[in-house]
């Protein structure tokens, strides 16, 4: 069953535009993130206006980038924002069920993840997520560059989702890649 989207895609974009600006500024996140927004997430389910793929560095806080609160964004960390079965699954389910218009596959400067894959060679399960950057961005040494690579690379195994590519065509759904500067704060949409 696909829930129907209720705001569009270009609203979504606009209201998490809207949100980095704010942040760029703040000195404190003001949203809603009170006991009556808790309830009423909690008694209403979850309609979040976008899902964010982006990585685990504890320095990216979507919630706090795009100045949201609870219910707002339906949030998948993973170091190096890489696409597995597990990652997809996830957004597929915010996508077809949860009505999310917009998918944003969010990489970011000074990445240890990319710059493990470019630099170094780790062993064990970090090893995964090197090499599946490492097949995205090939022989790429700048890490911006590769960064953003890795990102587009991301969109794709996304949109190669067969539900993904029902609920484009059935709702209006769009997925797109953005770059969060650690240096100042701002997100670069890559549309």
């Amino acid at each position: 069953m696909i829930k129907h989207i209720t705001i569009t895609p270009k609203d979504a974009l606009e209201k998490l535009m809207e949100g980095n600006k704010r942040y760029i500024t703040s000195v404190f996140n003001t949203s809603d993130i009170s006991q009556a927004k808790r309830l009423a997430a909690l008694s209403n389910g979850q309609a979040p206006y976008a899902i964010v793929i982006t990585c685990s560095d504890s320095r990216v806080i979507p919630e706090n980038i795009f100045m949201t609160g609870i219910g707002e964004l339906f949030v998948i960390r993973i170091a190096g924002n890489v696409i597995d079965e597990h990652q997809l699954g996830s957004i597929e389910y915010a996508a077809s069920h949860l009505g999310a218009p917009l998918i944003v596959v969010m990489g970011h400067t000074h990445c240890g993840a990319v710059d493990a894959a470019i630099n170094h060679d780790p062993a064990g399960y970090i090893k995964f997520i090197t090499d599946k950057i490492k097949a995205a961005i090939g022989d790429e040494k700048d890490p911006y560059q590769a960064a953003c690579i890795n990102v587009k690379e991301c969109e794709k195994e996304i949109e190669a989702s067969l539900e993904i590519q029902e609920v484009e065509h059935l709702e209006g759904l769009k997925v797109i890649g953005a770059m969060y500067h650690l240096e100042n704060g701002i997100v670069d949409f890559l549309l």
